[in-house]
């Protein structure tokens, strides 16, 4: 993974830094004090995306992304959502992200890694939300 330099980032929300691969991508959001206040790590892209999202004050969660083609239509893209999942492989994923990380802030890679490899997410245990970036 990269990071995407100079994003922009949106008044009233918290910072955020950006990283990118073909198969990964990872939104982080800091506080005022430059911590960690959660994550979304986008994995098995572009086929099959799911997302992972951490914060702070609810936790972490697990989803498949709807990417909003309707390929069998003549509409228009809708928005991409997330939708339950259900069984996330932290094992598969954690070992996915490690080595895609791997030129990516250290302190960000290791503290996202953490969280993937303590994620014991049951089936359905996850809600249906709106996509974050």
């Amino acid at each position: 993974m990269y990071e995407i330099k100079n994003i922009q980032q949106l008044e009233g929300e918290p910072r955020r830094r950006w990283f990118f691969d073909p198969v990964m991508e990872l939104v982080v959001w800091f506080d005022d004090s430059d911590y960690i206040i959660g994550f979304q790590l986008v994995y098995d892209r572009p086929m099959n995306p799911h997302a992972l999202t951490w914060n702070k004050g609810s936790g972490i969660c697990h989803h498949r992304v709807d990417d909003g083609e309707c390929p069998d239509t003549t509409a228009f893209k809708g928005v991409p959502v997330l939708i339950t999942a259900g069984r996330f492989d932290f094992k598969r994923v954690g070992a996915d992200f490690k080595r895609n990380s791997s030129e990516i802030d250290p302190q960000i890679a290791a503290f996202v890694y953490d969280k993937i490899m303590q994620a014991e997410i049951p089936p359905a245990a996850s809600v249906a939300g709106i996509f974050l970036f």
